[in-house]
């Protein structure tokens, strides 16, 4: 069966690879045949050659993994050992092992949800990462009549800014270094900010910090200080972003003296939250075909991670489509 991998930083090379079967599968397992991946901000770090604590890392290089780095999945089951799948289901939700780029995909069944047959695998892909954005709203204080901002506008930020707006937010501040401002009105975006978020912050007035302040970016230390900074007093601050880095220093004296709230986490309850997410789309029936701005065949899988690392103002959520 098919398969990717990265060979060299900023380079995948399609290679054959020996057939996965119901007999790959442990208890809880399902077999997928791939239809559509999502390409998310957190797989960039491998395809461009990092090292660290990657999502999924195992200490292997990302030569010697098959299908790394893609998470975000949506497939037809060919066989299960999850009494929530049968073969034939449409399912959307995690690649599990962080390899869902091949033909063949073994996954954690409770990582999966059915997804509505009316939507392309494509788009049904931009599932999983709502249902990641609608958990981690689960864990902020009640969005309705509050200003908040959102550190990052890519595919992830967009997401928060339309969740929370949907979610009745008074004011959403959006911040990115790229122009999003012909997209803010469609994902409920008042004040979009073309800036750089310690730029932002530094000019920022005392009366526009923000009750609660989103670090959608990841994947770098300074962008949680400036959240923070940007916080109003007894506010809070979510970071969402992948963190590169074991520790990050933060300001203690600003989280005292403001009396503010750091979170931030993992999605769990993954079948549930898939499960709203389905719901949440079914309720907003544009958000999806207006989240998926590019498509590209299996055979683009390098033009389709070379878009995602390039700065582009109408580009949002990329998937690869077999």
């Amino acid at each position: 069966m098919w398969s990717y991998r990265i060979v060299a930083p900023y380079e995948f090379e399609r290679t054959s690879i020996p057939d996965k079967s119901a007999e790959h599968l442990t208890d809880r397992q399902v077999l997928l045949r791939f239809q559509a991946a999502g390409v998310c901000g957190s797989d960039l770090p491998g395809f461009r050659g990092a090292k660290g604590p990657l999502s999924g890392d195992d200490g292997r290089s990302a030569a010697e993994k098959d299908g790394f780095p893609i998470h975000e999945v949506a497939g037809e089951v060919l066989a299960s050992r999850h009494p929530d799948h049968r073969p034939g289901d449409l399912v959307v939700g995690w690649a599990s092992g962080f390899d869902g780029m091949m033909e063949r995909v073994v996954s954690d069944g409770d990582g999966l949800a059915p997804y509505d047959p009316a939507l392309s695998p494509a788009q049904a892909v931009g599932l999983q990462p709502l249902a990641c954005v609608l958990y981690a709203c689960e864990q902020l204080p009640d969005l309705a009549g509050r200003h908040v901002a959102i550190i990052g506008q890519g595919s992830i930020g967009l997401l928060f800014s339309y969740v929370a707006k949907a979610a009745g937010a008074r004011r959403i501040t959006g911040i990115d270094p790229v122009d999003r401002e012909n997209l803010a009105p469609t994902f409920g975006v008042d004040d979009p900010m073309r800036a750089t978020s310690d730029r932002w912050v530094s000019q920022l007035a005392a009366g526009d910090r923000a009750d609660v302040v989103i670090e959608a970016v990841g994947h770098q230390v300074a962008t949680l200080g400036h959240a923070i900074d940007a916080a109003a007093p007894g506010g809070t601050v979510l970071y969402f972003g992948v963190a590169d880095d074991d520790a990050y220093p933060i300001n203690m004296r600003a989280m005292l003296r403001k009396n503010l709230t750091l979170k931030s986490g993992v999605t769990l309850d993954r079948r549930r939250m898939l499960d709203l997410a389905g719901k949440f789309a079914a309720e907003h029936p544009n958000l999806l075909a207006t989240y998926l701005t590019h498509t590209f065949a299996i055979d683009d899988v390098q033009a389709a991670f070379e878009l995602a690392c390039r700065p582009d103002p109408q580009r949002v959520k990329i998937a690869i489509a077999g």
